[in-house]
C-alpha cells in the first residue's frame, strides 16, 4: 500500500511539473507584454516586475522597483485606458513587440493621445522578459503596425 501511495504522489508531481513546463513554453513575447501592461494598468507593480529583465530592473529587487514605479505613476497621475499588442518579430533570443497604448498623464500626454510603443524582449532562463520600451517615430509606424492587433 505504501508503494502505491508513493507512485501516486510521484505521478501527481510529474503531472504538475509537466503542466508548468507546458505553460512556460506557451508564453509568447506578446503574452509577456500583455501581462506587463495589465499589471501596470491595475497598479500591481510586483506583478509587472515579473515581466521585466534584470537589466530593465536596473539592479533593483521587486520591492524597490515596485515602490519606484508606484511613486512615478502616482506623481504623473498616469491612467492606462487600453493597449493593443501587435504580433512580435522574433529573431533568436530577441523579440520586438509593437503596442498602441491609450493612456493619459499630467506631464507628457495630457490629451490622452495614442502612443506607439515598441518593446524589446530577451530570453532569460527560458522566459521572455521586457528589456526595453521605446516610442516609435511616426516615420517608422507603418513598419511595425501593419497587422491588426490581437
Amino acid at each position: 500500500m505504501t508503494r502505491l501511495r508513493t507512485l501516486a504522489v510521484l505521478a501527481t508531481a510529474l503531472t504538475t511539473i509537466a503542466a508548468a513546463t507546458i505553460a512556460r513554453a506557451a508564453s509568447t513575447p506578446e503574452d509577456t507584454v500583455r501581462q506587463y501592461l495589465k499589471a501596470m494598468q491595475d497598479q500591481k507593480y510586483d506583478q509587472a516586475y515579473k515581466q521585466i529583465s534584470k537589466a530593465m530592473a536596473g539592479g533593483k529587487d521587486a520591492e524597490a522597483w515596485a515602490k519606484e514605479q508606484k511613486y512615478m505613476m502616482q506623481t504623473a497621475d498616469v491612467k492606462i485606458f487600453k493597449f493593443d499588442v501587435y504580433p512580435a518579430k522574433v529573431e533568436g533570443e530577441t523579440a520586438k513587440v509593437p503596442n498602441i497604448l491609450s493612456s493619459q498623464d499630467k506631464f507628457l500626454n495630457q490629451l490622452g493621445a495614442d502612443e506607439y510603443e515598441l518593446y524589446t524582449l530577451v530570453k532569460e532562463n527560458g522566459d521572455w522578459r521586457i528589456n526595453q520600451q521605446e516610442q516609435v517615430d511616426k516615420s517608422d509606424q507603418a513598419k511595425w503596425f501593419t497587422k491588426k492587433a490581437s
